[in-house]
């Protein structure tokens, strides 16, 4: 760490440097010192998205000296309403080296790491190791665990957030001994169960809220200034424009974080649906429908976004009283839009004694882009 900051130090002495952080030196909480230690900093931000690209442009803006940047994906045309480091040309790119691109463009001084690969556990804990802080950005329950896991293992904070249609929540796991995200959430919902952002939707605006909240969080850890959200979980809601606080304590059986842990290394742990044998993908789908029908369990404001012919439309939240519709000799390929409500809805047909049923990988939505059916979903 002398080091690194020596470094920064030597970074900092011009005057083009100076006049970038002009603003942050007249802090006194700030001023050269902490400055420098920005430039020392590095930070790991897993996910590129809504949330993830406020935290990219802030911390880059701020002079974090590295920032690595963790996405497996590529930009969607749905991303641009929420992810305002992307473009409409950037359509079809990998996210992580657009996301890189942008943020060294807003500071050309600091340096940025593009992994363009998915977190998952052959690298979560030496990702976790080279980096000072962990910004999680990411909308999957597998990773946010394997992610507080990952950093307690390490010893590194956990900045986490999440968002839903109108609201969010912003906290800090794992910092100084603090309490993990199992201590505030020990298990998993089951899968389905949850509405994603892709299902139930997010108001694009929120994104910048709740992710511009947790730069504030990452760069008050560096600085080590002010209190961070640390055993406090902040609630945003932006429709009645109010925020709350719940707070929560280290939890002395937590399989972690606790002085008896069960949970020793970091290992995805990824609920069988997700994983499911009976998947069909969105290009063997029209093969497929020549011996079966269509179960669309879109909700009402869906399926008005396009009707699938021929389809048998049942909302999943309506699939438990209408069960006695469905024939269980016939073959049904179980689909909803971007394919999680299906998964819960093929795993209670099959409970209910269905057994021809298949689901549709990545629902009605990657149908749509493998077959450029655009106007469909």
């Amino acid at each position: 760490m002398v080091e690194r900051s020596a470094s920064a130090r030597l970074r900092l002495a011009g005057r083009p440097e100076l006049r970038r952080y002009s603003r942050h030196l007249l802090i006194p909480e700030v001023g050269l010192a902490g400055q420098e230690r920005l430039a020392a900093a590095r930070v790991l931000v897993i996910g590129a998205g809504g949330l993830g690209s406020p935290v990219l442009q802030y911390l880059a803006a701020a002079g974090v000296g590295r920032i690595g940047v963790v996405d497996d994906d590529v930009v969607d045309e749905t991303n641009l309403q929420r992810q305002t480091i992307f473009v409409t040309a950037d359509i079809g790119e990998r996210k992580a080296l657009i996301a890189a691109e942008r943020a060294h463009a807003i500071n050309p001084l600091i340096a940025v790491d593009a992994m363009p690969l998915r977190f998952d556990e052959s690298n979560a804990r030496e990702l976790v190791r080279l980096y000072d802080a962990v910004v999680d950005c990411t909308d999957r329950f597998s990773t946010r665990y394997l992610v507080n896991d990952a950093c307690v293992l390490e010893g590194k904070p956990d900045v986490y957030a999440s968002i839903f249609r109108f609201d969010g929540q912003v906290s800090v796991f794992g910092y100084r001994n603090g309490p993990c995200y199992r201590c505030l959430y020990p298990d998993a919902p089951p899968p389905g169960s949850v509405p994603t952002c892709a299902e139930g939707g997010v108001l694009g605006v929120l994104a910048g809220l709740v992710g511009t909240w947790q730069a504030n969080e990452a760069l008050k850890l560096l600085l080590e200034v002010g209190e961070p959200l640390s055993g406090r979980l902040l609630l945003v809601e932006s429709l009645g424009a109010r925020t709350r606080e719940v707070r929560f304590e280290r939890d002395p059986r937590c399989a972690v974080c606790s002085d008896r842990p069960t949970i020793t290394d970091a290992v995805e742990h990824v609920a069988q649906d997700e994983h499911d044998d009976a998947e069909l993908e969105p290009a063997e789908l029209d093969e497929a429908l020549a011996d079966a029908t269509l179960l669309d369990v879109r909700e009402p404001h869906e399926v008005a976004l396009g009707l699938v012919q021929g389809a048998l439309h049942i909302p999943a939240s309506e699939l438990e009283a209408r069960l006695h519709e469905l024939d269980t000799s016939r073959r049904y390929v179980v689909a909803c839009r971007v394919g999680q409500k299906s998964l819960w809805a093929a795993r209670r047909l099959r409970d209910a004694g269905f057994t021809r049923i298949r689901h549709l990988r990545g629902g009605l939505l990657a149908y749509a882009a493998a077959t450029e059916q655009f106007g469909m979903v």
